[in-house]
């Protein structure tokens, strides 16, 4: 698996950034406003959130929307060290399989915090993701 070990400076830094993320979230159809933050290979964070449509196929996730948005501006060179994620609401909210797959084509060894109804939970993408591939 290899070691990534986040400080909790970064965690918390992380967790700040999705909260405020999940409040700029486009969600009129779930009322489930979500918001994630990745932590890059050269310390930048980026975040995104979730934004909905009415033809529900084209709803892009906040993971997805912040790894697309570091790609804008960083480019195709992007190492994911981290992610959070997390709702609204505090309700758990780990990523979907989508977005797990997502994070491992960027961040194979990427350390990811969530919510769970037990509290904080961090896990090695792999664990989230036991079967993910890449095609280099």
């Amino acid at each position: 698996m290899g070691s990534n070990n986040i400080s909790a400076e970064d965690r918390e830094r992380l967790i700040k950034a999705a909260r405020a993320a999940a409040k700029r979230a486009y969600a009129p159809y779930s009322q489930f406003r979500v918001g994630a933050a990745l932590l890059t290979g050269t310390g930048e964070i980026f975040a995104g959130c979730n934004v909905e449509n009415a033809s529900y196929g084209l709803t892009n996730c906040a993971e997805r929307t912040a790894v697309f948005a570091a790609i804008a501006r960083s480019g195709p060179k992007l190492r994911i060290r981290a992610l959070a994620v997390l709702n609204a609401k505090e309700l758990p909210c780990a990523p979907c399989g989508a977005c797990r797959q997502v994070i491992f084509e960027f961040g194979p060894q990427a350390i990811i915090f969530f919510p769970t109804a037990q509290g904080w939970k961090q896990a090695h993408i792999t664990e989230l993701l036991p079967e993910g591939f890449r095609l280099k």
